[in-house]
């Protein structure tokens, strides 16, 4: 049995690569133009599709693996940030409770949302996918077959053009035979030629029509799924990522609901704190009272020092208290009554005449309450009582901390000009 078995194998290993021997010798014919071969425009194209389709759904699918792959991450790194800030947070502090179960909510709604997208896109974007082995092997088959249905009807059609050719053969080998043999024999002979040149036209006709069949069968089935398959992908994507969009939308919203109550119990950990502070402070409130006092009287006696211009941009030193600004004016008013009188009259012209039209990114209008010396080009130089129009940075990103952008009010009521526009310390003006 053993031997017998040996003997099929060898047999179909021998059909087989007569088969191959065939189809390659087909093809070489083919491509030298002496065979013609069966094209179907039609069908190549869904062969295109189909093999287009099976790259991007590949793609997609290693992409959105590589997206859960990188879920899993996030949710590693902020299991161990928020395991470390549970270890740090000492029991009696405030939220305690709340922070240990936001800690756990956290670490659950990461394994729902990895999960969700595992079950709900990535299986069904695997399912999809399974179709396209099948398929691909059944493509290369009906090629397969193609070739062998384009190689039979050739020997068949060859066969067909020699028949002629055969029986006129056989005629005239019959003649000679008639001659030599008794009447008896001569139709004999004939008739075993006859069926000799009969039987391998048959068989040519019957091989044919089995490839045929086969061929027909796959290129039928394949016509009807490529297209059907094709057409799916839309709603392939479509359900994949209104899924992700889905889980995401869902995910995020209860991450920020999570996320505000770390903040509001960070918030309230550090008014307790405040707090405390507050109350350790409140014993030596009393010691230093009198201190206190003494400096005060001490600091109301002299004019407060006028703030300096800024070593460099930014920020400018801050504004003095209203009360400072106050004492520094009683004490300097006898030297600066004929000034001030002079920027009143100045003022009212100015207010009269700021009514009308206002220069282009106009925001409001400060008034200068220190001197300033300007350092470079592009500054402003301000003197006390000075009125400036604020003007907005045409690039906001060129504004520096503490530092406005500017013109005169008075020159610009005068000659409707903002060429002369520079910048100056905020804290040297007062907004009116």
């Amino acid at each position: 049995m053993a031997e017998i078995g040996k003997g099929v194998t060898a047999g179909k290993l021998a059909i087989n690569v007569q088969k191959r021997l065939t189809r390659a010798q087909e093809k070489v014919l083919q491509k030298l133009g002496k065979a013609d071969e069966t094209r179907d425009a039609a069908f190549e194209e869904m062969v295109s599709n189909f093999n287009k389709q099976m790259t991007e759904g590949t793609k997609l699918q290693k992409d959105l693996k590589a997206y859960l792959a990188a879920v899993k991450t996030m949710h590693d790194a902020s299991r161990r940030l928020q395991d470390c800030l549970a270890d740090m947070y000492e029991p009696d502090w405030f939220g305690k409770e709340e922070m240990d179960a936001l800690t756990e909510d956290t670490d659950t709604l990461w394994l729902d949302y990895h999960q969700n997208i595992t079950d709900k896109s990535l299986t069904s974007l695997d399912a999809y996918l399974a179709n396209f082995p099948d398929i691909k092997a059944r493509i290369a088959k009906r090629d397969r077959k193609m070739v062998d249905f384009d190689s039979a009807r050739h020997h068949f059609s060859s066969l067909q053009k020699g028949k002629k050719k055969d029986e006129a053969k056989i005629a005239k080998q019959a003649a000679l035979l008639e001659m030599a043999a008794p009447s008896w024999a001569q139709g004999l002979i004939s008739a075993h030629q006859v069926a000799q040149t009969n039987l391998s036209y048959n068989q040519a006709e019957e091989e044919l029509g089995r490839a045929q069949k086969i061929f027909e069968e796959l290129n039928v089935e394949l016509q009807d799924e490529l297209p059907a398959l094709w057409d799916n992908r839309v709603g392939v994507y479509v359900n994949t990522f209104q899924r992700l969009a889905g889980h995401q939308e869902k995910f995020h919203g209860e991450m920020g609901k999570l996320s505000q109550n770390l903040n509001d119990i960070m918030t309230k950990l550090e008014e307790q704190r405040e707090l405390k502070k507050g109350g350790a402070a409140a014993a030596k409130t009393g010691e230093g009272a009198k201190s206190e006092e003494t400096n005060h009287s001490e600091s109301a006696s002299s004019p407060p020092k006028r703030p300096g211009p800024p070593p460099s941009r930014p920020p400018p030193r801050l504004t003095p208290s209203p009360d400072q600004r106050q004492q520094q004016d009683e004490a300097s008013a006898p030297d600066t009554n004929t000034d001030c009188s002079a920027a009143a009259t100045q003022q009212s012209a100015v207010t009269n005449g700021s009514d009308g039209e206002l220069p282009p990114g106009f925001l409001y209008k400060v008034k200068a309450i220190h001197d300033y010396a300007a350092t470079d080009g592009d500054e402003l130089e301000l003197k006390i009582g000075d009125d400036v129009l604020v003007l907005a940075f045409d690039n906001p990103d060129e504004q520096d901390d503490g530092w406005l952008m500017g013109v005169q009010e008075s020159h610009w009521v005068q000659n409707k000009d903002i060429s002369v526009k520079g910048v100056f310390p905020e804290n040297f003006t007062q907004k009116v």
